[in-house]
């Protein structure tokens, strides 16, 4: 397959996933093979909370639209554009331990090994095992060449050439023992912070809640931290999360809220709470679901600093451009094909691995 045809074959998949929507998915005439596979997906959609109690419809619709987003022609050229494809040495078979913590958490790898003109050995997680076997029969469909690139397997990964592991930072150490004499991708646990510094608009902080709320705070690009400066009052900041109150009404997330907030109440910490969500003071970077931690800073340039020398625990940063390549509010869940997870460049990995 030439790098144009793999190409194509995404963009492809992109124009089936734009079918799709929490408020109404419209079936398109002119994306191939609908009649096979535009209702089933649909069901499956609506069948993913049955698999997995965080894959409410809203959060899969969600995942189904930023993909659909990022796989158009124009993100895909732009993306490859600066790799050399010929130099990739020979054709890996590329071992993809996947995450299930958010819907489709693992398509980018999935991606990009294909681009790459490598073949994926898929080990999804028992949490996320539907939606990316049917999205690779849709593309084998498209292409039956890519019939033999695509391996999904139950049990014990064997006969590949490097392995992109995604887990906890416990599973990490068990990955970089046994995939010791294997070039790897190894991903441990990451958290997302914002810096606040009073100056914020309430539209602002409105789309801070949707990098707090999206998946419920169960992905690595969520905010699950707040530096503000000293002094700073939060009343702002709880008016702006009222827009997501409902969240509450989801029995796993206020489970979680009721069971969290005992447990603080119980340790005698100092709370902050809205009734959905519990702000705490706390110098760690990873925060429970449905509490978020805060820190007060006195110098930006201080926190910078620390920001910096902390990057190996940090996914992503949100302010109002207070921090160097920082994102902007309400968009960490909408990540562009060239924003790697970790800051590891997965296409140069694929391409020059030997």
């Amino acid at each position: 397959m030439t790098l144009e045809t793999k190409k194509s074959v995404f963009v492809e998949l992109g124009n089936f996933l734009s079918q799709f929507s929490e408020k109404e998915s419209i079936k398109k005439t002119d994306v191939l093979y609908n009649d096979i596979f535009f209702d089933d997906f649909e069901n499956l959609i609506h069948l993913s909370q049955s698999h997995n109690g965080w894959y409410t419809p809203e959060q899969v619709y969600f995942a189904i639209n930023s993909w659909a987003e990022a796989l158009t022609e124009e993100n895909i050229t732009k993306w490859i554009s600066k790799y050399h494809f010929d130099a990739n040495p020979k054709e890996k078979t590329v071992a993809l331990i996947l995450a299930g913590n958010i819907p489709l958490v693992g398509f980018h790898d999935f991606l990009s090994v294909l681009i790459t003109g490598n073949k994926a050995l898929i080990k999804t997680s028992s949490n996320d095992q539907h939606l990316l076997p049917f999205l690779a029969k849709y593309l084998i469909t498209v292409d039956e060449n890519l019939k033999d690139k695509i391996t999904f397997v139950e049990g014990k990964l064997e006969n590949f050439d490097a392995v992109i592991a995604t887990g906890s930072n416990n599973t990490a150490r068990y990955f970089e023992y046994y995939f010791k004499d294997k070039p790897s991708i190894i991903r441990k646990n990451r958290n997302s912070v914002a810096i606040l510094n009073g100056k914020e608009s309430k539209e602002d902080l409105e789309a801070l809640g949707e990098d707090i709320f999206r998946y419920f705070g169960l992905g690595c690009r969520n905010v699950s931290k707040l530096f503000v400066p000293k002094g700073y009052v939060f009343d702002g900041f709880f008016e702006a999360m009222f827009k997501y109150q409902d969240v509450i009404h989801y029995e796993k997330y206020a489970n979680n809220y009721d069971y969290n907030k005992a447990v603080f109440l119980m340790s005698n910490f100092k709370l902050l709470d809205n009734g959905f969500l519990t702000i705490k003071e706390d110098s760690s970077y990873a925060s429970p679901i449905s509490s978020v931690f805060y820190e007060f800073y006195e110098n930006i340039e201080d926190l910078q600093s620390r920001l910096k020398a902390d990057s190996e625990q940090i996914q992503c940063i949100v302010s109002n451009n207070l921090f160097e390549n920082s994102i902007i509010f309400g968009q960490t869940q909408k990540p562009q094909l060239w924003d790697y997870a970790d800051n590891v460049d997965t296409i140069t990995f694929l391409l020059t691995t030997k």
